[in-house]
């Protein structure tokens, strides 16, 4: 049963109060990095053999193999992935940045280039479930952002092939390469290079515990998206709000994950009891139950509150992947939100429109993150460089005052580098 609170009777621990998986995996998947690192694909299908249970004759994913997939998938399916991929591309179109120069001043050039990221390693979860929305969440924004070479690795099945709509996904994405590796292993091989899995600049994408810890430890070899923690969804609701709803949509979440956080605020204790108990009903008809259930016994909360702005405020402390405004007036609030993922409004706006289908990404921060931290988006697949240029006439204007500039902080080879060449040695 979810527990309930009454706001002032709980205290911050409680609130943030959080089960996490007590697993000490650090030394695990340094283990697994050094391994792909000295052995490459040696150790890859190795790991393979281990963990996924799958003896595998290649790495990578044929066209065949693809070609096959989008044929086994329901054509409605297919329908239905490539109308999400129109409303990503839509959303994250607006994302694009461009290049700048400002030359107001005589014999003065500056500037700005955005310049795509070459090459990006896409890592598409496996295990439990299939994500082909994730396939498209973080390639369409590399796409858009006009990265050249996207490799997307993901977990075989024991019979060595991979989930069919993942396939059809990423051919909608026109995602380059595929390799079936997943796990810390996956995220060795593309940030370190193997025998056949290319070496990438950027790696994004969710995934366990240990493709989490794999992320941190090869940050600064190469770039990453963010350390993505168990979903989240913190849902603000009125007294007019339907218990079902609200119930579905905290289970929505509930079911990704043991570890996963569904967490309801309201100014209704009749609402409170009544998706208390509704909460109980659902669970009993969700295939993922054991998994949802867990959930809401070890992260599972309601908190009563005095009105909406005081769950607005408890939601900005507690900085949530998903925000639900359950309300019927959820623009009077959305400017008072400060850190939330993402946010969804009103009455008919479950968290799932944004997974699947609104074009928002559904990449989020996590673990209160969103408090400095952003969407995935076409900026997480861009890298900015600036540039200069000063005649010689524009820099005789100002040479001293770099000089003095560079002097003050005690930095004199600075300073003669700006006077040598007006006033010479």
């Amino acid at each position: 049963m979810i527990k309930t609170y009454e706001y002032g009777k709980i205290s911050d621990d409680e609130i943030f109060a959080r089960s996490t998986n007590a697993a000490n995996v650090e030394s695990v998947v340094a283990g697994i990095i050094e391994n792909v690192k000295k052995n490459g694909d040696k150790a890859l299908y190795e790991y393979s053999k281990k963990f996924d249970k799958a003896e595998l004759s290649s790495l990578s994913v044929s066209q065949e193999e693809i070609n096959e997939a989008i044929k086994s998938v329901d054509p409605e399916f297919i329908r239905i992935l490539n109308e999400a991929a129109d409303n990503i591309r839509e959303f994250h179109s607006k994302q694009v940045r461009n290049s700048f120069i400002i030359s107001e001043h005589s014999g003065i050039v500056c500037g700005q280039k955005i310049i795509p990221i070459e090459n990006v390693g896409l890592y598409v979860p496996g295990g439990t479930a299939a994500y082909p929305s994730t396939v498209l969440m973080d390639s369409i924004p590399a796409k858009l952002a006009g990265c050249k070479n996207l490799v997307m690795v993901t977990p075989p099945s024991p019979d060595g092939k991979v989930n069919p709509v993942i396939l059809a996904a990423a051919s909608i994405a026109g995602i380059d390469k595929i390799f079936k590796i997943g796990g810390a292993q996956a995220v060795a091989a593309l940030a370190y290079g193997t025998q056949s899995v290319p070496k990438v600049d950027k790696i994004v994408g969710p995934g366990n515990a240990f493709v989490a810890e794999a992320k941190k430890q090869v940050y600064g070899t190469v770039s990453i998206d963010m350390i993505a923690g168990p979903s989240e969804i913190l849902v603000i609701a009125d007294e007019n709000s339907n218990p079902a709803f609200v119930a579905a949509d905290l289970l929505s979440q509930a079911e990704h994950d043991r570890l996963a956080s569904a967490v309801l605020v309201t100014n209704s204790k009749p609402l409170a009891d009544a998706v208390a108990n509704e909460i109980e009903v659902q669970l009993e008809k969700l295939p993922r139950k054991d998994i949802a259930r867990a959930s809401i016994e070890a992260n599972g909360k309601i908190i009563i509150v005095q009105d909406i702005e005081q769950a607005v405020e408890i939601s900005n402390r507690i900085a949530p992947e998903h925000l639900e405004l359950v309300l019927d007036n959820p623009f009077d609030f959305l400017d008072k939100v400060k850190n939330a993922g993402s946010i969804f409004m009103g009455r008919y706006c479950p968290e799932a429109l944004g997974d699947y289908l609104s074009g928002a990404n559904h990449t989020l921060p996590t673990s209160g993150t969103a408090r400095f931290s952003s969407p995935l988006s076409v900026d997480d697949f861009v890298k900015k460089t600036q540039y200069t240029y000063y005649t010689k006439e524009a820099l005789g204007k100002v040479y001293k005052d770099i000089a003095y500039f560079a002097d003050k902080e005690g930095l004199n080879a600075h300073a003669n580098s700006a006077l040598i060449r007006f006033e010479g040695n």
